[in-house]
């Protein structure tokens, strides 16, 4: 660990652009390298928060075939969408960039030609899955097939999502293109790779050695597995037609591979902050004295810990990160988030849906992040962390104070009498809360750190409980002034404390109180006299406003129709029964009719008693339908039915034929009926 480095240069992992941000990424990401960046610069550290769009590789590629637009068009339209909603929900950057802008491009050229003019990639050909229909080279994404350690028959050429195993696409079982569903063939074609086993040793005394105490467990683990199993040359090049060309003779139509353009980016993007802000970009990549940390979830553990910093020794010039404080994943509702199936809280949806509140979703994702294991989130624990948190404690809290100080002073600070031992042991306390936030944050532990910043609103709340100003007012008016005095330093501690958790919450509380810089955590730490006595602040205002059951409804109700559509759109229909000849179904005397009379049969749930008309009489049937359809709701339905089946004593009702059906996306009975009016009663269908 680097002690007392003269700057941080912070990375968030690049989104693709082939969808929106989802709360998946947001809790595993960008709420965390926010809080620690917006931490970091209350502290008064030179701070560079890089991140940006990465606009190449398969994923862009797939999301345009199936839009029927261009790769450009496709990433234009999501980085508009992606910039938007950092924006909005405050994420913090100093810098964000594109992989498609020119300074990224060159970036990743010179990169990839330094180590290639140092001779440090294997040059090889290989057998590649080439779709011959499509006439082209299948990337890892546009291969699915069964996976070979788990069975899942959906795997991708890349990884096993069911299992999460990282495989080659040659390694899947009957492989198909999901660009034609053609059987692919195995092609040879040339490649750049880079010998990761020359770095094996390297990478054992930097990770296993010398982080062994400081990574996370999830982090540490996976990349001992990785490195405990043996590393293998991974290939830098791809054959595809989107992304940057590799830039070496004979590989015409080859690009780089986004796993090795992509964290590039990072590099690029200060590159880019450095020339709008005047900078020189070197110190913040080349320096010793310069923390680098990366923040990812646990998907890209690999890439930042083992293969970017393989990347960076070969290189020889950059520094390597100090930390890499990966998180697990973040479900919804129970299953696992996923764009594809829509399975997802979209944040432009969400800014939309619940405008001004960006700081109860980054309080309910921080409170419940995946730091140590996938987390779920549900719409009602959401709502309960607002109401029972938010609300009910911090919020609770400021009006208190606030609303206080402006019916007995006028929205004047009161000057304090002396203090209590109760004064003192709760500004004392008081005092100890930047050490022990910091001492959180500095550890990547952000849950942890975010109680401890509702315990200070809760020292408020019972300090005012315990003490009961509103009582004593009417006989010690003098030890009222003492005990809001000692209220409102809380709340002042209280603006500064909360921004980097809640930035939104922190600017709004600073307005109320009028406290236009933001209070140094060092003079919280040292200094009693936080808003000092005669200082006027201003009228109360809400901070957090109570959500009530119907807007959690409404989104319950979103999630379950993305569910049902999902379910329609990947149920498949029965396999084919034995073949019958013609003359077996001519056998059915199949004829529409009509439902004149329906009511349940006595003692049974599931059966309901109808008279039907058939044309040809009017009959009674014995249908199984009674809990999805009531009595009264079916009375005059147009049905089909089969007529000549044999009669049936059911409960001691005879049932003279049977009501065809069948079952829609949501699993729920549908008759089966003629569509077009002017079709009688009787009428056989053949």
């Amino acid at each position: 660990m680097i002690q007392n480095p003269k700057r941080y240069t912070i990375t968030a992992a690049l989104p693709y652009t082939n969808g929106p941000i989802h709360i998946g990424h947001l809790a595993g990401v960008y709420v965390p390298s926010d809080i620690y960046s917006r931490y970091l610069r209350l502290q008064g550290r030179d701070v560079l928060f890089v991140c940006g769009s990465d606009e190449h590789g398969v994923a862009i590629s797939m999301k345009a075939k199936k839009e029927g637009i261009t790769p450009q068009e496709v990433i234009d339209k999501y980085d508009g969408i992606i910039r938007k909603s950092f924006s909005d929900f405050g994420i913090s950057f100093d810098n964000y960039s594109r992989t498609s802008a020119k300074i990224h491009h060159d970036t990743a050229s010179e990169f990839f030609r330094k180590l290639y003019d140092k001779g440090d990639f294997i040059e090889e050909v290989t057998e590649q899955l080439y779709d011959a229909k499509a006439d082209q080279f299948l990337a890892d994404r546009f291969v699915v097939g069964t996976c070979p350690k788990c069975g899942n028959e959906e795997a991708y050429g890349d990884q096993c999502e069911k299992c999460g195993s990282t495989l080659n696409a040659t390694d899947l079982i009957n492989p198909k293109s999901t660009i034609t569903g053609e059987t692919p063939i195995l092609k040879s074609t040339k490649h750049w790779f880079l010998p990761l086993d020359r770095y094996e040793d390297f990478l054992k005394e930097w990770i296993l050695v010398g982080h062994k105490n400081d990574w996370k467990p999830n982090v540490y683990g996976q990349v001992k597995s990785w490195i405990d199993g043996g590393l293998e040359p991974r290939a830098v090049t791809r054959d595809l037609d989107w992304g940057i060309d590799v830039p070496v003779e004979g590989a015409e139509g080859k690009k780089l591979y986004v796993w090795f353009d992509a964290p590039i980016g990072y590099i690029s993007s200060t590159k880019e902050w450095a020339l709008r802000e005047g900078k020189d970009w070197e110190p913040y990549w080349k320096d010793k004295d310069t923390k680098l940390v990366h923040f990812i979830g646990k998907d890209n553990i690999v890439f930042h810990c083992i293969i970017f910093p393989a990347m960076l020794k070969a290189e020889g010039s950059y520094i390597l990160p100090d930390n890499v404080p990966a998180n697990e994943f973040l479900n919804l509702e129970g299953n696992k988030l996923s764009t594809s199936k829509n399975w997802a809280v979209w944040l432009h949806e969400y800014l939309e849906e619940f405008p001004n509140q960006q700081d109860v979703l980054r309080y309910a994702l921080t409170s419940n992040a995946p730091e140590t294991k996938d987390n779920d989130f549900t719409w009602k624990d959401f709502q309960a962390r607002n109401n029972n948190e938010l609300v009910a404690i911090y919020g609770n809290f400021i009006n208190r104070v606030v609303v206080l100080t402006n019916k007995y002073y006028n929205g004047i600070v009161p000057q304090p009498n002396e203090l209590s031992e109760v004064d003192e042991a709760t500004l004392t306390e008081l005092k100890a809360y930047p050490a022990v936030i910091s001492s959180s944050v500095e550890r990547y532990r952000f849950r942890e750190a975010l109680s401890e910043l509702m315990n200070v609103a809760r020292l408020g709340n019972k300090y005012l409980a315990d003490e009961e100003p509103w009582k004593v007012i009417k006989d010690n008016p003098e030890r009222v002034q003492t005990q809001m005095y000692v209220a409102l330093q809380i709340a002042a501690a209280l603006s500064s404390l909360c921004e980097p958790f809640l930035p939104f919450t922190a600017k709004k509380l600073s307005r109320i109180l009028k406290i236009e810089n933001p209070l140094n955590w060092n003079t919280i730490a040292q200094n009693s006299d936080l808003i000092p006595a005669g200082h006027q602040i201003g009228e109360a205002e809400l901070l957090f406003a109570k959500i009530e059951d119907e807007e959690i409804q409404k989104q319950i109700d979103k999630l379950e129709a993305t569910k049902t559509a999902n379910t329609a759109e990947n149920k498949k229909a029965e396999p084919q029964k034995e073949a019958i000849q013609f003359e077996d179904f001519a056998k059915m005397d199949i004829r529409t009719g009509t439902i004149l009379e329906a009511e349940k049969m006595p003692k049974a749930n599931k059966l309901l008693i109808l008279k039907v008309d058939t044309g040809i009489d009017v009959r009674t049937i014995v249908s199984g339908i009674a809990e999805s359809f009531k009595p009264e709701d079916i009375v005059g339905k147009r049905v089909t039915v089969l007529v000549n089946l044999a009669p049936r004593n059911l409960r001691g009702v005879e049932s003279q034929g049977m009501i065809l059906m069948t079952t829609n996306a949501e699993g729920k009975l549908v008759f089966v009926n003629p569509d077009t009016d002017g079709v009688a009663n009787g009428e056989t269908i053949n």
